[in-house]
């Protein structure tokens, strides 16, 4: 199975959002990775056919996604960054109520729709209102929607967003189960829930695709640009002027350990070290440097 976006553009009066986008996606979890205002989000409505391209086509193995219509809608899970619903529904009926959208077989909905609670840990909410649940539960609810129709392709849109540790775990875990002999395409701001379970990434900034490759390949980009170094607590303040510091821990003793980015060694005592994907993200787009993982 092949997924396949051919010099795709989407112009939005005097703005283009995507600019030739060329990219095939073959089954596997593939990150898509890119700061706010990147062209992640239309791409990805394109992709579900929520959104006509202005020009370029995707086929899935050769065949027209716009031509294949509800084939082709049969075979997809979306989760958009928002999802609506009815304020009166509860999980249960919201669910109940889109596995019938979705033409799932009356047979299974139970039992898929019992399966992905206990999944996603929300079978003693399924009675409450959707309206009532906190944000973390709200988009486990937008997870489940996604994959009732056990979709062969399934588009997420920061899926993450909301969820605990606990929960991403969990979550990570249960898509890189999901994802065999399946095409999943997740975009996110907090790398380390693709970065070990992705096959490939697709990094995309200003509307293009910049690279696109398995983490270890991508890393490579940001080699020679990561250091650690330990400076005097009472010099931070200086430090945090001069340097790209991506992370920082207190030692003790009036130390504080600081990992930063920047083409040379910044301090004498400077170790270049490894670099990881979040590094990667932090070095392509260093105004997203306050958008980070909380540790």
């Amino acid at each position: 199975m092949e997924l396949t976006i051919t010099n795709l553009s989407k112009r939005f009066k005097d703005k283009t959002a995507v600019k030739d986008v060329s990219l095939t996606l073959t089954p596997g979890v593939w990150g898509l990775l890119g700061a706010n205002g990147a062209g992640k989000t239309t791409l990805m409505r394109m992709i579900a056919d929520i959104l006509n391209p202005t020009s370029g086509k995707i086929l899935l193995d050769g065949k027209s996604i716009h031509a294949m219509g509800e084939e082709y809608r049969n075979l997809f899970g979306f989760l958009p960054q928002d999802f609506g619903f009815f304020q009166g529904f509860t999980v249960k009926d919201y669910l109940e109520y889109v596995a019938a959208l979705k033409d799932v077989p009356a047979r299974e909905t139970r039992k898929k729709i019992d399966s992905l609670l206990h999944t996603l840990t929300l079978t003693d909410v399924k009675n409450k209102k959707v309206i009532k649940l906190s944000g973390g539960m709200k988009r486990r609810v937008g997870i489940a929607q996604a994959m009732l129709n056990d979709p062969k392709i399934l588009i997420m849109d920061e899926p993450t967003a909301g969820l605990d540790p606990g929960e991403r775990v969990r979550f990570r875990n249960f898509i890189s189960e999901f994802s065999h002999n399946r095409i999943v395409l997740i975009s996110t701001h907090i790398v380390s829930d693709i970065e070990y379970i992705s096959t490939k990434n697709a990094v995309m900034k200003a509307g293009k695709i910049l690279d696109v490759g398995t983490t270890d390949e991508l890393v490579k980009l940001a080699a020679g640009k990561v250091f650690t170094c330990t400076v005097p607590a009472d010099r931070m303040p200086m430090y945090e002027v001069q340097l790209r510091i991506i992370n920082q821990r207190n030692e003790g003793n009036n130390q504080v350990s600081i990992r930063y980015l920047a083409d040379e060694a910044r301090t004498n005592d400077s170790v270049l070290v490894p670099p990881r994907l979040e590094d990667l993200y932090l070095w392509l787009f260093p105004q997203e440097d306050s958008i980070k993982e909380e540790k």
